[in-house]
């Protein structure tokens, strides 16, 4: 594995409020406007929500290999981020807290105190994390819960089982 990476995306403005970005390792492009409380469509991503995807998707991969490194085996695990913003006259829009909702299912009650102790250490290994200087403040749950049907999660399958 090499110690250094280099990862590229670009992006350009298409027409209106609206534009596209790509990189070399996946062939789907992603149509993005801005956020529509400045004007921009409804229906597309916008780059605040796409920091807050990319700030939950290493989240749950960090999780997955903390937790592989760990042997411990979990369930399902759902991580919502909620980013706020304020806007002031002199700086613009920023973002002043985010929140990390990271909701852990283990098959049993003696798996929680170890689930929540990876989830404290995912929150400090997790590349994106640490690059967004952003307060963040985790929120962690974690449940004991049944085993969902494998390639479901807990809610896609109470809905699919009309549970």
């Amino acid at each position: 594995m090499p110690s250094e990476y280099t990862y590229r995306v670009s992006a350009w403005w298409t027409s209106g409020r609206t534009g596209l970005a790509k990189c070399e390792s996946s062939p789907n492009t992603i149509h993005f406007s801005e956020a529509a409380e400045l004007g921009g469509l409804q229906g597309r991503w916008t780059p605040e929500q796409l920091l807050l995807c990319a700030l939950a998707g290493c989240f749950t991969t960090t999780f997955h290999d903390v937790a592989r490194g760990a042997k411990f085996d979990y369930t399902d695990l759902e991580v919502e981020i909620e980013g706020m913003v304020k806007r002031s006259r002199t700086n613009g829009c920023n973002f002043s807290e985010i929140l990390i909702r990271p909701r852990l299912t283990v098959p049993g009650e003696e798996q929680r105190e170890a689930g929540l102790a990876l989830l404290r250490r995912t929150k400090s290994l997790c590349m994106i994390s640490r690059a967004v200087t952003v307060p963040q403040t985790l929120e962690p749950v974690v449940e004991a819960g049944r085993v969902p049907v494998e390639g479901w999660s807990n809610q896609e399958a109470a809905v699919k089982l009309g549970v």
